[in-house]
C-alpha cells in the first residue's frame, strides 16, 4: 500500500416504517438519548449480525466463520475427513485436546481444568467461540498428526481467519493471543429525529370458538416507531491488509454491498419493513476514519418528512468538518442525493465497481 493509512468510510440516511427492528429486553423497541432528545436505536450487533447474514449471498461458505459453542463438532468433523478410520468418539476426543492446546496458558491452570471438565460434559465449550471453516481445518490436521505444540495450533488460528472474523474480529476473554483486531466498526444506528414510542392494541381472534362466543381469544400491545435513521461504518484497509493481501479489495465490497444493502429481522413479518437507503455517501481517507453524527446532534424538526433535511444537515455539517479539520476525503462517492464535496454520483452497482477497483489499485 502507498500508505498505511487508509480508511474506507460509509454514512447511510435511511428512512425506516413503522417497525421493531431492534428490542430490548423487554420488547420495546431500542432507543438512545443524543442531543437532548430521545431517538430510535438500532444496535452495532443487530445490523452487523444482518450483514453476516447477507455475506451468505456475497462470499463462498468456506470464506465465512461460525459463531458457536460447537467447536469440537466442527473441528471433529474436519478430523473424520481426514481420517475416516476414526469413530466419532474418538474424533471429538482429539478435538477437545487440540482445542485445550489453543487455549493453554502459563498461568491459571486450575481454571483451565475446571473449563474443560464442563466442556467435557456436553460437548460444548462454555462460551461462544468464532472460527472459520479454515482454522478448523488446519487444526484437524495439526490434531490427526500428533502434534502437541500449543503455538502451532494458536498459529493456525491467527494466520487464517475467515472474512467475516478479520472484519468484526475475535475476542476471547481468557487468552488474549487468540484475539483478532476487527478492521471494520459499525456504529448504533440513531434516528436524526426525536422519536416517541407507540403502541399497537391488538386483538386475535379463536377460530375454533363457538359462534355465539363474544370476545378475543388473546388481547395485548405491541411497541413500536418510526425513523429515519442515520447509519454509519468504517473499515482500516490497512488493517485487512494484515488478514488478506490478495482479496481485499473483493472483501470490502462485499462489506460495502451488505452494509447498505442488509437490514435486522426483527418483527419483519409484523411490519414489513425492509427498505433501501435514501442515500448513501462513501468515503476514502488517508487520515482517520470520521464519523458525521455530529450533524444530528440537534435532532431535525420538520412537519414535512425527515429525510431532505437530514441528507441537508448532513451536507453542511461534513463541509464544516472538511473546512476546519480533516480536509475533503481523497475520493468520495454518493448515491441518491447531491454531491457533497465533489463526491461522484453513482448508483449502487457502480459504487460497487468503482470501490473495488480503487482498493485494488491502491493495495499492492
Amino acid at each position: 500500500m502507498s500508505n498505511e493509512r487508509l480508511y474506507v468510510d460509509f454514512h447511510v440516511v435511511q428512512t425506516v416504517p413503522p417497525s421493531c427492528v431492534n428490542r430490548d429486553d423487554t420488547g420495546r423497541p431500542k432507543t438512545a438519548f443524543y442531543g437532548g432528545a430521545n431517538r430510535a436505536r438500532v444496535s452495532s450487533q443487530s445490523w452487523k449480525h444482518a450483514m453476516r447474514l447477507m455475506f451468505k449471498e456475497i462470499f463462498e461458505s468456506e470464506e465465512l466463520g461460525y459463531r458457536t459453542k460447537h467447536v469440537f463438532d466442527l473441528i471433529a468433523s474436519e478430523i473424520k475427513k481426514l481420517d475416516s478410520s476414526l469413530d466419532d468418539e474418538t474424533a471429538v476426543e482429539k478435538a477437545k485436546n487440540a482445542f485445550e492446546l489453543i487455549k493453554k496458558k502459563t498461568k491459571d491452570k486450575d481454571k483451565k481444568k475446571d473449563t474443560k471438565k464442563k466442556a467435557d460434559a456436553d460437548n460444548k465449550t462454555d462460551v461462544m467461540f468464532f472460527i472459520g471453516p479454515v482454522e478448523a481445518n488446519k487444526l484437524a490436521q495439526l490434531a490427526v498428526s500428533g502434534e502437541t505444540d500449543d503455538k502451532l495450533y494458536k498459529q493456525a488460528l491467527k494466520e487464517t481467519p475467515s472474512v467475516d472474523i478479520a472484519l468484526f474480529g475475535r475476542m476471547v476473554a481468557d487468552n488474549a493471543d487468540l484475539n483478532v483486531d476487527a478492521a471494520s466498526q459499525v456504529a448504533h444506528s440513531i434516528s436524526t429525529h426525536a422519536v416517541q414510542n407507540e403502541y399497537d392494541y391488538f386483538t386475535a381472534v379463536d377460530d375454533c370458538s363457538p359462534k355465539d362466543s363474544v370476545g378475543a381469544g388473546h388481547i395485548d400491545t405491541a411497541e413500536f416507531n418510526s425513523s429515519t435513521l442515520y447509519r454509519y461504518a468504517t473499515v482500516n484497509v490497512a488493517q485487512l491488509k494484515k488478514s488478506f493481501s490478495v482479496s481485499v479489495a473483493e472483501i470490502i465490497r462485499g462489506f460495502a454491498e451488505a452494509f447498505i444493502c442488509s437490514m435486522p429481522t426483527g418483527k419483519q413479518n409484523s411490519y414489513a419493513n425492509r427498505t433501501y437507503p435514501d442515500m448513501v455517501y462513501v468515503t476514502i481517507r488517508k487520515d482517520q476514519p470520521v464519523n458525521l453524527v455530529g450533524a444530528f446532534e440537534k435532532p431535525v424538526i420538520s412537519n414535512n418528512g425527515y429525510v431532505e433535511e437530514s441528507v441537508k444537515k448532513l451536507q453542511e455539517y461534513a463541509g464544516k468538518v472538511y473546512d476546519n479539520f480533516s480536509g475533503k476525503p481523497v475520493k468520495s462517492f454518493m448515491i441518491g442525493a447531491d454531491a457533497i464535496s465533489d463526491a461522484e454520483r453513482v448508483n449502487l452497482d457502480e459504487l460497487l465497481e468503482k470501490l473495488y477497483n480503487y482498493i485494488k489499485d491502491e493495495v499492492v
